[in-house]
């Protein structure tokens, strides 16, 4: 009886100790690896490259003239090929190399030397982490499609060869620094407090400015606004921006690095903004051409889920649409009006669409991310600072990316030539740079 007495005070001094050491160990971080994010964040991965290909290439492709849709498929899945290449050799360590600079993260992780299985990366919840080598992926899928969204605006006039060299020079000195400033811990606009939640700066306003760039110093196609270069197949440019909006989801929803609200926030806001969009696009045609056309409907599609890229995770779904809507309208007037005023060629209106989209959208997640606007951001938010944080944001990234693509430009084109002659533009790229065409009739 004295014994059964004793056994629960003997019991707990025993305990004493383990449970000063358990009240140490909670005081410290515990990293957790959930399945559940990394499936989660694999599937995204796999997402975004269904953007590039066949995404995106069905795009450009439909969107150009029979004679050039192999030269637009083949671009960019070569761009997304090398580009891959690259991320592992150097464009991950420039961008999230773990340095401390704020413009390019060093050469600490060359060729991804130091990671492995067991590395694992941070996400956006204290203690929870994913494999470094998901993230890794991750992150490449964007470096990948960005290049190649630029092959738009100078779509059907380019060698495949000059091309290449200055996709490879430019995601090396324009993407990489841009991301890792955006993004990176010890990036200069991260470290304003810029909100760029998926790529709003360092995919679509970066790309839609090089694009703008390229169409103004290789210069119009021949027979432009002369001759017909309507889209050869509005088919395929449907299935192609359809899979860009399917994509899309890993795009956004992926970037919040977890499988949780947060991630189904960005979720349909990109199913909302994107709606949105297309209505816009439609009634406007429908006021100012009196039909509403696919084309349109494709275009609104696009520009709904780039100006949503930026804001997705900080607006609310209401907001989401009004983004969706105001970024259409404004797309529009740039494709329909300026662009014919100004007189470049952006044959495939990358500038127009990514580039004024992606400021209307990295503008509007300042002003609409305050509780006061449906946002998610509390109630010390201040709109106003907020958005000067955001035009900041966009002005550098249009300085950095406007002036370096023009170096980059320039550079190739006085080494290897930038255009194709004019017998070759004339008969098409399929056949006189890769000596096959798209359709044997």
């Amino acid at each position: 009886m004295q014994l059964k007495k004793l056994l629960p005070l003997s019991a707990a001094a025993t305990l004493l100790p383990l449970a000063a050491f358990a009240q140490e160990a909670a005081e410290e971080v515990v990293e957790i690896m959930d399945k559940g994010d990394v499936a989660w964040m694999m599937t995204a991965t796999v997402l975004v490259l269904f953007m590039i290909i066949p995404g995106l290439a069905l795009f450009y492709g439909g969107l150009v003239r029979t004679k050039n849709m192999l030269s637009v498929l083949m671009q960019c899945t070569t761009i997304g090929a090398m580009v891959m290449v690259i991320w592992v050799v150097w464009g991950y360590s420039f961008a999230f190399g773990g340095g401390t600079s704020p413009f390019w993260g060093g050469l600490g992780k060359l060729f991804l030397g130091g990671v492995t299985a067991d590395s694992m990366a941070a996400t956006f919840t204290d203690g929870v982490v994913i494999p470094e080598f998901v993230f890794i992926a991750f992150q490449m899928t964007f470096a990948a499609i960005t290049p190649a969204l630029i092959v738009g605006a100078f779509a059907e006039r380019v060698k495949f060869g000059s091309m290449l060299l200055f996709m490879a020079l430019w995601v090396t000195f324009v993407y990489f620094p841009i991301a890792h400033m955006v993004w990176d811990g010890s990036g200069l606009i991260f470290n304003w407090g810029a909100i760029d939640f998926a790529g709003g700066t360092v995919v679509h306003i970066n790309a839609g400015i090089a694009a703008l760039v390229g169409a103004i110093v290789i210069g119009p196609r021949i027979g432009y606004k002369k001759e017909n270069m309507a889209p050869h197949s509005m088919t395929l440019t449907l299935v192609g921006a359809a899979i860009l909006w399917v994509g899309w989801f890993g795009f956004n929803a992926g970037s919040n690095l977890e499988a949780n609200g947060g991630a189904g926030l960005a979720m349909i806001n990109t199913f909302v903004a994107t709606a949105g969009a297309i209505l816009a696009w439609n009634i406007i045609e429908k006021i100012t051409r009196k039909h509403s056309s696919m084309l349109g409907a494709a275009s609104g599609m696009i520009a709904g889920l780039v100006a949503i890229t930026p804001a997705c995770g900080t607006v609310g779904p209401v907001g989401a649409i009004i983004l969706g809507a105001v970024a259409s309208a404004v797309c529009y007037f740039f494709v329909a009006v300026i662009k014919n005023k100004a007189g470049y060629d952006d044959s495939l209106d990358v500038f127009g669409v990514h580039g004024i989209g992606g400021i209307v959208g990295a503008i509007g997640t300042g002003l609409l991310s305050g509780p006061a606007m449906g946002g998610v951001m509390g109630d010390d938010y201040v709109t106003m600072a907020q958005t000067w944080i955001q035009i900041k944001a966009v002005l550098l990234t249009i300085v950095w990316s406007g002036v370096a693509s023009f170096i980059l430009y320039k550079l190739v084109d006085m080494t290897m030539g930038l255009r194709v002659a004019a017998d070759s533009e004339r008969q098409g790229l399929d056949q006189t740079s890769h000596g096959e065409s798209a359709y044997n009739y």
